[in-house]
């Protein structure tokens, strides 16, 4: 297999191996379920977990910021982080105290603590790898929020802009390669700040939204880009939908460098932005909720029923939605490294 995620027919039958045997596990391991959720009596705790691979700067930093925002799209608060950090053979003491200082400042900025973990040097990698796992909770079952929760006929809005992520770290970890395609130097400048501006959290953007409009599914775009986010949507709610390209907010900066490396944004490595589905006539509201958090929203589409497929229209008219098996980011990573 390739480097990124399972096909999701391999995940689909792995997960159908794994027995839930707990009334209490309102929801469980599925394909497109960022989240468990296990019912306490007064709440409900919201668990994630997630490892940053793709990054080589400000691991501990990214950990905390991308498993808060899956909290953070069922409607809970993230409350309680605990990260495993990997280090190769022959990593300094420095290399664990950035990545903890990281860790540290992150959970400061979002009110999360950390609670326990991992630490360890082992064999058989090359860079440092951090999988973190969050606790959050929510006071209420009716304030639930699933990826699996769109219904036909749904808009569907993307936030603030595609590949945020993917574009900082080609312009931090390719900056080489981005010059020698013509792109200038200050835009390189620019997007490698991506990750505090516009930034990869979404946790303002969802509690936004939550509380302002009457969502029925959120899911925040990583890997594989915002076709494989809307993707996972559709197959979790057992829908279809279309979507329009030219609708899709794209960043200057992220047109510039994927079209300098022949990268396509809608399959690039996208925390930032969230997909949401609700009513039409709620749009205008969460419009307004994202104005008000800091954000920006548009609308690109609306869900189908599963019979009508997945859609794209583009400049050169409707085709089927692309898949993309892995991030363009592996791809394009993992195309410098092949025999020339």
């Amino acid at each position: 297999m390739q480097a990124g995620k399972l096909p999701p027919e391999l995940l689909s039958e792995l997960l159908s191996s794994l027995a839930v045997d707990d009334g209490r596990v309102r929801v469980g391991p599925g394909v497109g379920m960022d989240c468990a959720v296990i019912d306490m009596g007064d709440r409900l705790l919201i668990a994630k977990s997630d490892p940053i691979t793709f990054a080589a700067e400000r691991l501990g930093w990214y950990a905390v910021q991308v498993n808060a925002n899956d909290i953070a799209c069922t409607g809970g608060r993230p409350r309680w982080f605990l990260p495993t950090i990997l280090l190769p053979a022959g990593s300094s003491p420095d290399d664990a105290r950035r990545i903890f200082a990281d860790i540290a400042a992150a959970s400061r900025e979002l009110g999360v603590s950390v609670v326990g973990g991992h630490t360890e040097v082992t064999v058989g990698i090359t860079r440092p790898i951090v999988a973190g796992t969050m606790l959050g909770e929510l006071e209420s079952s009716e304030g639930l929020v699933l990826p699996s929760g769109a219904q036909d006929g749904d808009s569907i809005l993307v936030t603030t802009g595609l590949a945020i992520e993917g574009t900082a770290i080609l312009a931090r970890e390719c900056a080489g390669d981005l010059l020698a395609a013509g792109v200038e130097a200050d835009v390189i400048a620019r997007a490698a700040d991506y990750l505090a501006e516009p930034g990869i959290s979404v946790v303002r953007a969802a509690q936004a939204l939550c509380s302002a409009a009457a969502v029925h599914s959120l899911h925040d775009v990583t890997e594989g880009g915002v076709i494989t986010a809307l993707r996972e949507v559709a197959a979790a709610s057992n829908l279809g939908l279309v979507v329009e390209a030219e609708s899709m907010p794209i960043l200057p900066e992220t047109a510039a460098i994927c079209a300098a490396l022949g990268i396509d944004p809608l399959g690039l490595l996208g925390s930032g932005a969230l997909i949401v589905a609700l009513p039409a006539s709620e749009a205008p509201a969460a419009m307004r909720a994202l104005d008000g958090a800091g954000a920006s929203g548009w609308e690109v589409g609306q869900m189908m029923e599963s019979a009508d497929g997945l859609w794209l229209i583009d400049r050169t008219g409707e085709r089927e939605l692309p898949e993309f098996r892995r991030d363009e980011l592996a791809r394009y990573l993992e195309s410098k490294s092949e025999p020339a």
